[in-house]
């Protein structure tokens, strides 16, 4: 099943960090998320744009993970050449993830 089935997300950015929260529709579901999706899964998932370390916080009363993808934007909005300067399309990407 696609991530997106159980989950959805926002993206933001700060510089050439992109912050990605993935929160579960369902309290149930945030075990498997949790075991699924992982800080070196996401890095993974995200290797052609992401070149820093990927830092998963969890937030289990909120059934949320905040990922902190450094070196993310191609050096940040005002130095960045990719269409999509923010990062806003990573959070669909993430939610395609197969898990």
């Amino acid at each position: 099943m696609k991530l997106r089935e159980i989950a959805h997300s926002r993206t933001g950015d700060k510089g050439n960090i992109s912050n990605i929260s993935l929160i579960v529709y369902q309290q149930e579901d945030y075990a498997l998320v949790e075991g699924k999706v992982t800080a070196d899964i996401v890095k993974e998932w995200f290797s052609e744009t992401v070149h820093g370390d990927v830092i998963r916080y969890d937030l289990p009363k909120l059934g949320a993970f905040n990922f902190v993808m450094n070196d993310a934007l191609g050096g940040g909005v005002t130095k960045s050449l990719a269409q999509d300067m923010h990062g806003k399309s990573l959070s669909s990407k993430l939610l395609d993830l197969e898990i």
